[in-house]
């Protein structure tokens, strides 16, 4: 692509969306690029949020900050309910304040949802039975996770594509709208809310040849684990029912302290499920052709 990062056109209020999988290398580009324009980060990470969470989370250390202000890392605890339509209301306002200092702000993670909220708005969610969410937890504790996602599969294939299947929290709830509805989850999505921000936006995608990705990934997967992730896993077992831990980096160290499979079975799920994952956000992004592409590396 022609477009230069470091000599955008700003004809007003802008945000600069830098999106793209994990460990692509966001945080460094992001850092540079704040750095060039005097202007701030805001995160759109949606586990990057919660303080008790860091390691597993490959939150930006203060030396990789490199001073660099940063918003929405460390802002909530884990017991805290936070999702993507709170943060849209948390982030708007807060953009509100930034833009009146600076005229170019960048947002910045892999949860595409968190990213759709604050630029496009939310597609409103029908009502759905308690009973149904009910049901759908039981059979979750009795039978675990497989059978619901062989379920979304079946049923919405679009969503089963796009959302993390490791995240019980996401299956759940898309399980629910469908068997609630009749309808699959993914028809709710439409994109379409016909919101306008009062500030111009500018998205852009990160990517890497796929190999190089993927050495990328196990090699911060091992940095991580260098780190102290199991110690960090071990602190956080009395909130392990949160949505939070529900997720790749955490699912596969609770499987390793249960019993269910030895450490180097650990390893190399936690290194094979954050590629899946890496796929998946991938495609996320892939569909959205307001997005523009920037391949780094070689």
């Amino acid at each position: 692509m022609n477009l230069n990062l470091f000599d955008l056109p700003l004809n007003g209020p802008t945000l600069l969306v830098v999106a793209g999988p994990t460990a692509v290398g966001k945080t460094a580009l992001c850092v540079q690029l704040a750095r060039h324009y005097r202007t701030d980060i805001v995160s759109a990470d949606s586990r990057q949020f919660f303080r008790e969470l860091s390691i597993g989370t490959a939150k930006p250390t203060a030396a990789e900050m490199q001073g660099v202000a940063h918003h929405f890392i460390d802002s909530h605890s884990i017991t805290q309910d936070y999702n993507a339509g709170r943060f849209e209301v948390d982030c708007l306002a807060l953009l509100e304040k930034l833009f009146r200092k600076h005229p170019l702000v960048i947002l910045t993670g892999g949860s595409g949802l968190y990213l759709q909220a604050v630029t496009e708005g939310l597609d409103e969610m029908p009502v759905t039975s308690p009973a149904t969410r009910a049901a759908l937890q039981q059979e979750l504790a009795a039978h675990g996770l497989a059978p619901l996602v062989a379920e979304l599969a079946r049923l919405d294939p679009v969503t089963h594509a796009r959302i993390d299947r490791q995240n019980h929290q996401r299956v759940v709830r898309a399980l629910e709208v469908t068997r609630s509805t009749g309808q699959p989850f993914s028809s709710f999505h439409t994109a379409k809310t016909g919101v306008k921000r009062p500030f111009e936006v500018v998205k852009v995608a990160l990517t890497r040849e796929r190999d190089e990705l993927y050495q990328r990934i196990d090699q911060r997967v091992d940095q991580m684990l260098a780190a102290g992730l199991l110690d960090e896993v071990k602190s956080l077992l009395p909130y392990r029912h949160h949505n939070a831990l529900q997720t790749v980096g955490y699912q596969e160290i609770f499987g390793y302290l249960d019993g269910k499979h030895d450490w180097p079975e650990a390893v190399r799920l936690l290194k094979r499920n954050t590629r899946h994952y890496a796929k998946r956000q991938l495609t996320w992004f892939r569909r959205d052709p307001g997005y523009q592409w920037v391949e780094l590396g070689q």
